[in-house]
């Protein structure tokens, strides 16, 4: 992307030239105070960089890249923590809408059964502007269960679950019709729309600017996979570096979010039952800080290999590269795919009793919070590889099929674990690179890369 220099624009990184040469230093801002900004300031040869000042490295919250990135003239090298539009993913009615387009898509192009590879997602409408339908859809299947969530909110807010069509015609009554006022208004948009596009005031990180009316009714899956006899859900983490062509990494860790109280679908109203959000846990009585409600995700793939064995887990986790591959493809041609944009998402995955795994959401901001020393390990080790993945020191050879923790799982077609160029004839003994719940050696293999990376460059030169 090129801006021209002129000024109305702010320009960042043009005191270093364009090329993507090793520098000396680079200039960091973020304004997020967590596991980040430790990671960030124990960078070797990264430097903070407060107020106006010029910056290389910039992990913004999407409020200030709604009000500026169409003013910011970026150079070669600078890297930004979102795309444009994001939002095309991370709300909840626009991540439906894409899924819902692109599954009709493959329908026509490729078949039913290949359509039927993206049926991971509940059957969902927007209200209030598919309020009808849904009451069709209601009426045919009374008595089950339906969750509604506000399409912009995050950490389980103005969540409910209901049976009744009364439950939500009182809720419709109470909001349909109202009207942001003029102080209320959103931001104004600062650039026209790509095709496809939707509107770029709103993000899935706007709490209380978006009108409560935003909701999508979402059938509730009532048979969770449940250990100890509650429900959880799953973290996952997807790198996106570019969208055209498709470059996205997968991280071998994660976690299970686990309710703090055991499952029943007789208590609809209890959030400590259904909401598996450690915000809404950590409010429970009796929530213990020290021991929280996680599981690694390493600890969860071998239970289920000692209860089910390790064929279904490797279908389960297959299935689970089948919904983050999907779900990018979804966006891809809706995304402003801009060279100094990536994207840390974070999926969140329900697994039913059936070991199917569905798609509740994905976080633009996952939390980089940490809610115990396990957690902020985690955290840590994740920023850090991102770090590495991004390059702002230009050490990487773009070749690369791991990177710490990071598996290359897609680059503009399937990545294979095997080394060399893969047999895509039959995709009879193609393996995915994923390793999603493995081991994660990341330190021995950062040393080992960067070792050989070193070597490299002295026989170079």
């Amino acid at each position: 992307m090129s801006r021209p220099k002129n000024q109305n624009y702010k320009g960042h990184g043009l005191s270093k030239g364009k090329e993507r040469e090793q520098r000396a230093s680079i200039r960091f801002k973020t304004t997020l105070v967590n596991t980040l900004m430790d990671v960030l300031r124990h960078r070797p040869g990264w430097v903070e960089v407060k107020d106006e000042g010029d910056w290389d490295f910039y992990w913004c919250d999407v409020s200030w890249l709604r009000e500026n990135f169409d003013h910011t003239y970026m150079d070669e090298h600078v890297r930004i923590s979102h795309f444009r539009n994001h939002y095309e993913l991370t709300r909840k009615n626009y991540m439906v809408k894409n899924l819902k387009r692109f599954r009709k898509q493959l329908e026509r192009e490729a078949g039913k059964l290949e359509a039927a590879k993206c049926d991971f997602f509940p059957k969902t409408f927007e209200m209030p502007c598919e309020y009808h339908l849904f009451v069709e859809e209601f009426r045919k299947n009374p008595g089950i269960t339906w969750i509604m969530k506000p399409v912009a909110r995050s950490q389980g807010k103005g969540i409910f679950l209901f049976r009744r069509l009364k439950d939500i015609m009182d809720w419709r009554k109470g909001t349909a019709g109202k009207k942001l006022t003029s102080s209320e208004a959103q931001p104004a948009r600062s650039a026209v729309n790509p095709p496809g596009g939707h509107d770029a005031r709103s993000s899935d990180d706007q709490k209380d600017e978006i009108p409560v009316e935003n909701y999508v009714a979402q059938r509730y899956i009532e048979n969770p996979y449940l250990i100890g006899g509650r429900k959880f859900d799953l973290r996952v983490y997807v790198l996106v570096m570019s969208y055209i062509p498709l470059r996205a990494w997968l991280y071998r860790d994660g976690f299970a979010r686990f309710s703090n109280t055991r499952f029943t679908l007789s208590s609809i109203d209890d959030q400590y039952v259904h909401l598996t959000n450690v915000a809404v846990q950590k409010t429970s009585p009796d929530y213990h800080p020290k021991k929280g409600c996680k599981w690694m995700i390493q600890r969860f793939r071998q239970y289920l290999a000692s209860k089910h064995g390790p064929e279904a887990v490797e279908t389960l986790f297959s299935d689970m590269d089948n919904i983050f591959i999907r779900s990018l493809q979804s966006v891809q041609k809706v995304i402003i795919s801009d060279k100094h944009c990536f994207e840390l998402y974070g999926y969140d995955i329900l697994i039913d009793q059936d070991l199917k795994p569905w798609l509740l959401e994905v976080n633009a901001s996952p939390s980089l919070t940490a809610s115990s020393q396990e957690d902020y390990e985690l955290k840590t080790c994740l920023l850090e590889d991102t770090l590495h993945v991004v390059d702002m020191e230009a050490r990487l050879t773009g070749r690369e099929k791991r990177v710490g923790g990071f598996d290359l799982m897609w680059n503009d077609g399937p990545v294979s674990r095997e080394e060399g160029a893969p047999d895509l004839s039959g995709m009879g003994n193609f393996v995915t690179n994923t390793h999603l719940g493995c081991v994660n050696d990341r330190k021995k293999q950062l040393r080992q890369l960067f070792r050989s990376l070193q070597s490299q460059k002295k026989a170079s030169s």
